[in-house]
Protein backbone atom coordinates (compact mmCIF):
# COMPACT_ATOMS: atom_id res chain seq x y z
CA UNK A 1 0.00 0.00 0.00
CA UNK A 2 3.02 2.35 0.73
CA UNK A 3 4.40 1.98 -2.68
CA UNK A 4 1.12 2.40 -4.57
CA UNK A 5 0.54 5.34 -2.83
CA UNK A 6 4.32 6.61 -3.28
CA UNK A 7 3.58 6.44 -7.01
CA UNK A 8 0.09 7.61 -7.20
CA UNK A 9 -0.84 9.12 -10.47
CA UNK A 10 1.61 7.99 -12.87
CA UNK A 11 0.50 6.07 -15.80
CA UNK A 12 1.40 2.94 -17.37
CA UNK A 13 3.28 4.18 -20.08
CA UNK A 14 5.94 5.62 -17.73
CA UNK A 15 7.16 2.54 -16.20
CA UNK A 16 10.64 1.74 -17.41
CA UNK A 17 11.74 -2.02 -17.67
CA UNK A 18 15.19 -2.55 -16.83
CA UNK A 19 17.05 -4.66 -19.62
CA UNK A 20 18.33 -7.69 -19.21
CA UNK A 21 21.97 -9.00 -20.28
CA UNK A 22 23.94 -6.17 -21.59
CA UNK A 23 27.25 -4.52 -20.09
CA UNK A 24 25.86 -2.54 -17.41
CA UNK A 25 28.62 -3.44 -14.89
CA UNK A 26 31.25 -3.07 -17.08
CA UNK A 27 30.42 0.28 -18.08
CA UNK A 28 29.70 1.39 -14.38
CA UNK A 29 33.56 -0.05 -13.60
CA UNK A 30 35.12 1.71 -16.22
CA UNK A 31 33.60 5.25 -15.75
CA UNK A 32 34.38 4.94 -11.94
CA UNK A 33 37.72 3.56 -12.35
CA UNK A 34 38.60 6.95 -14.77
CA UNK A 35 37.09 9.31 -12.08
CA UNK A 36 34.40 10.38 -14.74
CA UNK A 37 30.98 11.13 -14.60
CA UNK A 38 27.85 10.97 -16.20
CA UNK A 39 25.17 12.80 -17.08
CA UNK A 40 22.93 9.66 -16.79
CA UNK A 41 23.85 9.15 -13.11
CA UNK A 42 24.15 12.51 -11.84
CA UNK A 43 20.96 13.40 -13.20
CA UNK A 44 19.20 10.00 -12.44
CA UNK A 45 18.40 9.55 -16.07
CA UNK A 46 15.14 7.07 -16.41
CA UNK A 47 17.14 5.19 -19.47
CA UNK A 48 20.49 4.70 -17.55
CA UNK A 49 20.33 1.02 -17.28
CA UNK A 50 19.31 0.87 -20.91
CA UNK A 51 22.01 2.92 -22.37
CA UNK A 52 24.62 1.55 -20.03
CA UNK A 53 23.85 -2.52 -21.25
CA UNK A 54 24.53 -1.01 -24.70
CA UNK A 55 27.77 0.25 -23.62
CA UNK A 56 26.94 4.22 -23.99
CA UNK A 57 26.67 6.60 -22.21
CA UNK A 58 26.99 10.77 -21.78
CA UNK A 59 30.02 11.96 -20.40
CA UNK A 60 29.87 15.00 -18.03
CA UNK A 61 33.01 17.24 -17.92
CA UNK A 62 34.15 19.91 -15.78
CA UNK A 63 33.01 18.20 -12.50
CA UNK A 64 29.49 17.43 -10.81
CA UNK A 65 28.72 20.50 -9.24
CA UNK A 66 26.95 23.42 -11.26
CA UNK A 67 26.99 26.54 -10.24
CA UNK A 68 23.49 26.98 -11.68
CA UNK A 69 20.31 26.30 -9.42
CA UNK A 70 17.77 24.95 -11.93
CA UNK A 71 14.79 23.60 -9.62
CA UNK A 72 13.68 20.36 -12.22
CA UNK A 73 17.70 18.83 -12.06
CA UNK A 74 18.90 16.85 -9.62
CA UNK A 75 22.99 17.76 -10.14
CA UNK A 76 24.30 19.00 -6.85
CA UNK A 77 24.35 23.08 -7.14
CA UNK A 78 27.76 23.95 -5.18
CA UNK A 79 31.29 25.63 -5.74
CA UNK A 80 32.39 23.65 -8.13
CA UNK A 81 36.21 22.15 -8.39
CA UNK A 82 39.26 23.48 -10.05
CA UNK A 83 38.67 22.24 -13.91
CA UNK A 84 41.13 18.99 -14.17
CA UNK A 85 43.29 19.08 -16.98
CA UNK A 86 43.50 15.32 -17.35
CA UNK A 87 39.96 14.69 -17.98
CA UNK A 88 39.94 14.92 -22.07
CA UNK A 89 42.53 12.36 -22.08
CA UNK A 90 40.74 10.25 -19.74
CA UNK A 91 37.06 10.51 -21.90
CA UNK A 92 38.88 9.95 -25.20
CA UNK A 93 40.44 7.07 -23.59
CA UNK A 94 36.84 5.71 -21.96
CA UNK A 95 35.27 6.44 -25.31
CA UNK A 96 38.14 4.17 -27.01
CA UNK A 97 37.50 1.25 -24.24
CA UNK A 98 33.68 1.50 -24.21
CA UNK A 99 34.02 0.92 -28.04
CA UNK A 100 31.92 3.96 -28.93
CA UNK A 101 31.43 5.89 -32.43
CA UNK A 102 29.25 8.36 -31.21
CA UNK A 103 30.15 10.25 -28.31
CA UNK A 104 28.14 12.81 -26.64
CA UNK A 105 29.77 15.17 -24.56
CA UNK A 106 28.34 17.47 -21.94
CA UNK A 107 29.03 19.14 -18.34
CA UNK A 108 27.63 21.12 -15.55
CA UNK A 109 27.21 25.06 -16.18
CA UNK A 110 30.11 26.55 -14.67
CA UNK A 111 29.43 30.31 -14.62
CA UNK A 112 32.47 30.72 -12.54
CA UNK A 113 35.10 30.54 -15.52
CA UNK A 114 35.90 33.65 -17.66
CA UNK A 115 34.88 31.31 -20.77
CA UNK A 116 32.12 29.37 -18.98
CA UNK A 117 34.43 26.27 -19.77
CA UNK A 118 34.69 26.57 -23.21
CA UNK A 119 38.04 25.57 -23.73
CA UNK A 120 37.91 22.71 -21.65
CA UNK A 121 35.17 21.15 -24.46
CA UNK A 122 37.45 22.16 -26.77
CA UNK A 123 40.33 20.01 -25.58
CA UNK A 124 38.00 16.87 -24.75
CA UNK A 125 36.83 16.68 -28.78
CA UNK A 126 40.52 16.84 -29.54
CA UNK A 127 41.05 14.33 -27.83
CA UNK A 128 38.44 12.28 -28.80
CA UNK A 129 39.26 13.37 -32.58
CA UNK A 130 43.07 12.02 -31.60
CA UNK A 131 41.60 8.81 -30.52
CA UNK A 132 39.94 8.18 -33.28
CA UNK A 133 43.33 8.70 -35.42
CA UNK A 134 45.17 6.73 -33.23
CA UNK A 135 42.77 3.39 -33.47
CA UNK A 136 41.92 4.06 -37.03
CA UNK A 137 38.45 4.80 -36.39
CA UNK A 138 35.93 7.66 -37.33
CA UNK A 139 34.71 9.01 -34.01
CA UNK A 140 31.65 11.58 -33.95
CA UNK A 141 31.16 14.05 -31.18
CA UNK A 142 28.09 16.12 -29.93
CA UNK A 143 28.52 18.62 -27.44
CA UNK A 144 25.40 18.98 -25.32
CA UNK A 145 26.80 23.18 -24.08
CA UNK A 146 25.83 25.67 -21.38
CA UNK A 147 24.85 28.76 -22.80
CA UNK A 148 28.58 30.38 -21.46
CA UNK A 149 25.90 33.44 -20.54
CA UNK A 150 26.12 34.72 -24.11
CA UNK A 151 29.71 34.91 -24.84
CA UNK A 152 29.88 34.42 -28.88
CA UNK A 153 33.79 33.73 -28.59
CA UNK A 154 33.18 30.91 -26.49
CA UNK A 155 30.64 29.00 -27.82
CA UNK A 156 33.17 30.00 -31.31
CA UNK A 157 36.01 27.91 -29.01
CA UNK A 158 33.72 24.81 -28.98
CA UNK A 159 32.97 25.05 -32.46
CA UNK A 160 36.37 25.72 -33.96
CA UNK A 161 37.43 22.16 -31.96
CA UNK A 162 35.27 20.63 -34.64
CA UNK A 163 32.70 18.66 -33.51
CA UNK A 164 29.56 17.10 -35.10
CA UNK A 165 26.66 18.39 -33.35
CA UNK A 166 26.29 21.57 -30.97
CA UNK A 167 23.07 20.75 -29.07
CA UNK A 168 22.03 23.13 -26.47
CA UNK A 169 18.40 22.72 -24.62
CA UNK A 170 15.62 25.17 -24.20
CA UNK A 171 14.16 23.18 -21.96
CA UNK A 172 11.02 24.57 -21.29
CA UNK A 173 8.34 27.26 -22.14
CA UNK A 174 9.02 31.36 -22.19
CA UNK A 175 7.20 32.18 -19.66
CA UNK A 176 8.37 28.91 -17.00
CA UNK A 177 12.18 29.88 -17.20
CA UNK A 178 11.88 32.29 -13.69
CA UNK A 179 10.39 29.37 -12.21
CA UNK A 180 12.31 26.82 -13.77
CA UNK A 181 15.55 28.43 -14.83
CA UNK A 182 15.97 31.44 -12.48
CA UNK A 183 19.41 32.01 -13.48
CA UNK A 184 19.04 31.02 -17.61
CA UNK A 185 17.46 33.80 -20.15
CA UNK A 186 15.17 32.40 -23.22
CA UNK A 187 16.33 34.55 -25.80
CA UNK A 188 20.00 34.28 -25.33
CA UNK A 189 19.25 30.20 -25.36
CA UNK A 190 17.42 30.83 -29.28
CA UNK A 191 20.57 33.39 -29.87
CA UNK A 192 23.45 30.55 -29.13
CA UNK A 193 21.45 28.11 -31.49
CA UNK A 194 21.09 31.12 -34.40
CA UNK A 195 24.92 31.85 -33.33
CA UNK A 196 25.96 27.95 -34.05
CA UNK A 197 24.07 28.70 -37.84
CA UNK A 198 25.92 31.91 -38.38
CA UNK A 199 29.12 30.50 -37.61
CA UNK A 200 28.77 27.53 -39.65
CA UNK A 201 25.65 27.37 -41.59
CA UNK A 202 26.60 23.30 -41.99
CA UNK A 203 26.88 22.62 -38.52
CA UNK A 204 23.86 20.72 -37.26
CA UNK A 205 22.27 22.31 -34.12
CA UNK A 206 20.06 20.28 -31.78
CA UNK A 207 18.04 21.53 -28.60
CA UNK A 208 15.20 19.52 -26.44
CA UNK A 209 12.53 20.37 -24.59
CA UNK A 210 10.56 18.81 -21.48
CA UNK A 211 6.58 18.43 -20.70
CA UNK A 212 4.89 18.49 -18.34
CA UNK A 213 5.91 21.31 -16.07
CA UNK A 214 2.45 23.13 -16.37
CA UNK A 215 3.19 25.09 -19.87
CA UNK A 216 0.42 25.23 -22.17
CA UNK A 217 0.04 23.51 -25.98
CA UNK A 218 -0.26 27.66 -26.96
CA UNK A 219 3.09 27.74 -25.33
CA UNK A 220 4.75 24.99 -26.52
CA UNK A 221 4.35 25.51 -30.23
CA UNK A 222 5.53 28.92 -29.94
CA UNK A 223 8.78 27.43 -28.34
CA UNK A 224 8.51 24.85 -31.02
CA UNK A 225 8.56 27.96 -33.82
CA UNK A 226 10.89 29.64 -32.43
CA UNK A 227 13.70 27.19 -32.01
CA UNK A 228 12.97 26.95 -35.54
CA UNK A 229 13.23 30.40 -36.80
CA UNK A 230 16.69 30.47 -34.68
CA UNK A 231 18.03 27.43 -36.57
CA UNK A 232 17.17 24.15 -34.65
CA UNK A 233 17.55 21.47 -37.23
CA UNK A 234 17.33 18.75 -34.61
CA UNK A 235 14.81 18.42 -31.72
CA UNK A 236 14.58 16.10 -28.34
CA UNK A 237 10.81 15.89 -26.32
CA UNK A 238 10.49 14.56 -23.20
CA UNK A 239 7.74 14.44 -20.16
CA UNK A 240 9.67 15.94 -17.49
CA UNK A 241 10.06 13.26 -14.16
CA UNK A 242 10.12 15.20 -10.79
CA UNK A 243 13.72 13.77 -9.58
CA UNK A 244 12.94 14.35 -5.40
CA UNK A 245 10.50 16.36 -3.52
CA UNK A 246 12.56 19.65 -3.30
CA UNK A 247 12.50 20.10 -7.22
CA UNK A 248 9.10 20.84 -9.21
CA UNK A 249 6.20 18.98 -9.15
CA UNK A 250 5.00 17.47 -12.26
CA UNK A 251 1.87 19.06 -13.62
CA UNK A 252 1.16 16.99 -16.37
CA UNK A 253 2.02 13.39 -17.48
CA UNK A 254 1.86 13.71 -21.06
CA UNK A 255 0.42 10.12 -23.03
CA UNK A 256 2.68 9.23 -26.44
CA UNK A 257 -0.06 10.50 -28.71
CA UNK A 258 0.42 14.38 -27.41
CA UNK A 259 4.33 13.00 -28.28
CA UNK A 260 3.16 12.01 -31.43
CA UNK A 261 1.44 15.23 -32.30
CA UNK A 262 4.25 17.50 -30.97
CA UNK A 263 6.82 16.05 -33.23
CA UNK A 264 4.04 15.85 -36.23
CA UNK A 265 4.12 20.16 -35.51
CA UNK A 266 7.85 20.29 -35.18
CA UNK A 267 8.53 17.94 -38.42
CA UNK A 268 5.46 20.52 -39.85
CA UNK A 269 7.61 23.50 -39.45
CA UNK A 270 10.31 22.26 -40.89
CA UNK A 271 12.52 20.41 -38.36
CA UNK A 272 14.68 18.01 -39.98
CA UNK A 273 14.72 15.52 -37.26
CA UNK A 274 12.34 15.01 -33.95
CA UNK A 275 12.51 12.38 -31.37
CA UNK A 276 9.58 12.92 -29.25
CA UNK A 277 8.11 10.37 -26.49
CA UNK A 278 7.73 10.09 -22.73
CA UNK A 279 11.39 8.81 -21.91
CA UNK A 280 13.34 10.83 -24.75
CA UNK A 281 16.11 12.80 -23.38
CA UNK A 282 18.60 15.55 -24.93
CA UNK A 283 20.97 12.57 -25.71
CA UNK A 284 19.23 9.29 -25.86
CA UNK A 285 20.12 7.56 -28.86
CA UNK A 286 21.51 10.58 -30.06
CA UNK A 287 23.46 8.37 -32.97
CA UNK A 288 20.10 7.45 -34.43
CA UNK A 289 18.79 10.91 -34.34
CA UNK A 290 22.27 12.11 -35.96
CA UNK A 291 22.03 9.91 -39.11
CA UNK A 292 19.16 10.83 -41.06
CA UNK A 293 20.48 14.82 -40.75
CA UNK A 294 23.80 14.10 -42.85
CA UNK A 295 21.90 11.22 -44.84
Amino acid sequence: MHNTAKKKGKPAWLKKHLPRGGDYARVTRLLSGAGLHTVCQEANCPNMFECFSKDTATFMILGDQCTRHCRFCNITAQAPLPVDPDEPARVAKAARDLGLHYVVVTSVTRDDLPDGGAAHFAAVIRAIRQMGRNTGQTLRVEVLIPDFQGDVEALKTVMDAGPDVINHNIETVADLYMQARPEAVYPRSLDLLRNVKRLNPDMPAKSGIMVGLGETRTQLDQTLQDLLDHGCDMLTIGQYLQPTRDHLPVVKFYPPEEFDELAETARNLGCKKVASGPFVRSSYQAEELFQPVTG
